[in-house]
């Protein structure tokens, strides 16, 4: 919680997704099919899950992005979560004749999940509302990589203000990407990140990319902790909780969401990293994606109990 007592407000952008997933044993061979376990349908995308995560850590929320025509489904079942989390949604934008993102995913017993997405390409040609509206009382703005298209000047403009901007990357960057500039932190997956540097090492690679942009650098590894560049350039590590991990979907989404939490609450970094490390490991021992993010007092007893 913030010193005044308000809980910071945190801007999410992304593009929300409808997830349909389905428990099953092993993903099937090519060609062959396979009965699954359980099935669930649950609110998805890099960016509305980060939020989730916010609004139960005790953030306040708003989310921007483009969302499907009113007339289809997808878009009305993951307004209805949204709201029932308590997130504000006055900001995203309907796109007449255009389809809400769906995907399938499939998660083994070892939690590991295979999917596949459908984005209608014409989402990434929404304008989003104006600056002033959107950043108004705003501590943070969280944002999906892949939304720099629409977000980027945006990013640059809340940087101006003194509004820190966390990126969580989940797939490779351009080096020209105008997000590696205007991020205040850049929060990569192990394999992102190497990708994005063109380096076999999370490390090495954090280090290049520390030549391009001044922004704060991690890289996550799941059971391997967050690698990390301190202030002065050297590498740092902040270490998993270890954990029996179930369901790995969303996990990371989670991670920047209470990282971005964390920043906007005061805490320093490394408080800031174990506060998103436990909130991510107790994602992961429940299934449900992204909607199995954990409450605050579930977080903070986590902690307690790990000193």
């Amino acid at each position: 919680m913030a010193a005044s007592g308000i809980a910071p407000r945190i801007l999410c952008i992304g593009i929300p997704v409808r997830d349909l997933t389905f428990r099953v044993e092993a993903v099937p061979a090519r060609g062959s099919k396979a009965n699954a376990s359980h099935f669930a349908e649950i609110c998805g995308g890099n960016a509305l899950n980060a939020a989730i995560a916010i609004a139960r850590l005790g953030g306040r929320v708003s989310f921007a992005g483009p969302m499907g025509d009113a007339r289809e489904m997808s878009s009305g079942f993951l307004l209805a979560q949204m709201a029932q989390e308590g997130i504000d949604t006055s900001h995203i934008v309907r796109m007449p004749d255009m389809a809400t993102p769906v995907s399938a995913i499939m998660i083994e017993p070892s939690g590991e999940r295979t999917l596949t997405i459908y984005r209608d390409p014409g989402l990434w040609s929404v304008r989003l509302p104006n600056a002033d509206e959107l950043l108004a009382d705003c501590r943070a703005v969280l944002v999906e990589s892949r939304c720099a298209s629409f977000c980027t000047d945006l990013c640059a403009e809340a940087r101006r203000r003194g509004i820190a901007v966390i990126v969580g990357v989940d797939r490779a960057m351009s080096l020209q990407d105008g997000l590696l500039t205007s991020a205040s932190y850049l929060l990569f997956a192990s394999e992102q990140v190497r990708e994005t540097a063109d380096i076999a090492d999370d490390g090495m690679a954090l280090q290049r990319l520390a030549r391009l942009t001044p922004a704060f650098l991690a890289a996550t590894r799941g059971p391997l902790g967050t690698i990390w560049l301190n202030e002065a350039g050297e590498l740092e590590e902040t270490a998993a909780f270890p954990v029996q991990a179930v369901d790995t979907l969303g996990a990371g989404d989670v991670f920047h969401g209470a990282f971005a939490l964390g920043l906007a609450e005061g805490d320093n970094l490394r408080r800031a990293l174990r506060f998103a490390t436990a909130a991510a490991a107790l994602k992961c021992t429940r299934h449900g994606g992204g909607m199995a993010a954990p409450q605050r007092i579930e977080v903070e007893e986590f902690l307690r109990e790990r000193p």
